[in-house]
């Protein structure tokens, strides 16, 4: 399985989904540890608890958040 960092992903995100789209499963980390997969998903949909889907309500607060804001609404860091 391919390995990926966060910051290869922020650079190349279009690539690395492309990659998921053609059926690539890859591993991502942060700081050198895996933190979870980027695989292609089948006809389930993602839980509506899903943490990715938290940054939605900040954006609708205005404002932009830095990588640091980020990390810590999505990876709880």
């Amino acid at each position: 399985m391919k390995t990926i960092t966060l910051l290869e992903f922020r650079k190349n995100s279009k690539k690395v989904l492309e990659w998921a789209r053609r059926g690539e499963r890859m591993v991502m980390t942060f700081r050198g540890k895996p933190v979870c997969r980027i695989e292609p998903m089948g006809n389930e949909l993602p839980e509506s608890d899903d943490p990715f889907y938290q940054i939605i309500h900040l954006a609708q607060q205005g404002g932009s958040l830095n990588n640091k804001q980020m990390d810590k609404v999505i990876y709880g860091l």
